[in-house]
């Protein structure tokens, strides 16, 4: 067994297992804490696959901007045992039977998929790599790309004019 293989195991388990205590966990600042370990897991995966850009987006957006705004929201509702509405035995086992049924379905879909045989290029090729996205955005897509960047500029000008105080 080589390295990548290894890391492979090491970041699928902590990923699994930081997704199962992030679902089982009581606390929802626990929980959030819990999801970050396991896009930081999934990041790994995506250096694994050769993606560096996708791994430091995946950091950078999720890990970081989303997450701290789960965090402020969850302080914000200041969350307690005494506001929290009882929740029916019934309703639990209809999650739980939905959830049963989800897993069911993916089961029954991924059985059948032909990846079998596929194998995925680990650290080979330069599919993935910043510096080839970064040429093709800048030569074959620099037109859509720069007017994407006048639109984003002028939604935050109007986010501006339109929160601005009279």
């Amino acid at each position: 067994m080589n390295i990548i293989q290894l890391l492979f195991w090491f970041l699928s388990v902590l990923a699994v297992f930081s997704a199962l205590m992030m679902v089982t966990s009581k606390n929802p600042v626990y929980s959030v804490l819990w999801l970050i370990g396991t896009f930081f897991a999934i990041s790994g995966h995506y250096i694994l696959l050769n993606a560096q850009f996708l791994a430091i987006v995946n950091i950078i957006v999720y890990a970081g901007a989303i997450m701290v705004l789960f965090l402020f929201v969850i302080m914000l509702m200041n969350l307690n045992r005494e506001t929290e509405p009882r929740k029916n035995r019934w309703l639990k086992m209809a999650g739980a039977v939905a959830g049963g049924c989800l897993l069911l379905v993916l089961v029954a879909a991924l059985k059948e998929t032909a990846g079998k045989e596929q194998f995925a290029m680990v650290n080979e090729g330069n599919i993935g790599l910043i510096r080839n996205l970064g040429k093709e955005l800048f030569t074959t897509y620099v037109v859509p790309f720069e007017i994407s960047s006048v639109l984003f500029l002028s939604a935050m000008v109007g986010a501006v004019v339109i929160g601005k105080k009279d």
